[in-house]
């Protein structure tokens, strides 16, 4: 599923929301396992980046980069995501929500992206990462 909002905001007159959705059919600890392992990382990130702790740093191959600000096991991971050192900064957050004891939802929200930016390319760089994770999870 994707979803594209707008909303005014302080820091830029229009600012959008991209919101990718993906159910895996598989339990929430192995959907949070593969995630949390370097290739999962890699799945969403990028490859070479590295999941950490709040407050550390992490940067993809393909230039990307950003700042874990949030790690919650089993629930959520928020981090800051850059395309370019001079690029505004926006947010992604992560959550899984268990749907039963074998299926779980992946939601990939990227906030505060610039009206000007493609955000039709955004969402398919986020569909396919929701896609290489689940290929993890076959």
């Amino acid at each position: 599923m994707i979803d594209i909002s707008q909303g005014d905001t302080l820091v830029n007159p229009v600012d959008t929301t991209v919101e990718i959705r993906r159910s895996v059919s598989q339990p929430l600890k192995q959907v949070w396992k593969t995630l949390a392992c370097r290739e999962g990382a890699e799945a969403l990130l990028g490859p070479g980046a590295e999941l950490g702790d709040k407050g550390d740093s992490w940067q993809a191959a393909d230039g990307t980069f950003g700042v874990i600000r949030s790690y919650h096991p089993l629930e959520q991971i928020r981090f800051s995501w850059h395309v370019a050192e001079d690029a505004p900064k926006t947010i992604v957050e992560v959550d899984l929500v268990a749907e039963g004891d074998n299926q779980t939802s992946i939601e990939v929200r990227h906030q505060h992206v610039p009206a000007y930016f493609d955000t039709a390319a955004l969402a398919h760089r986020w569909e396919q990462a929701l896609e290489k994770l689940a290929a993890l999870l076959a």
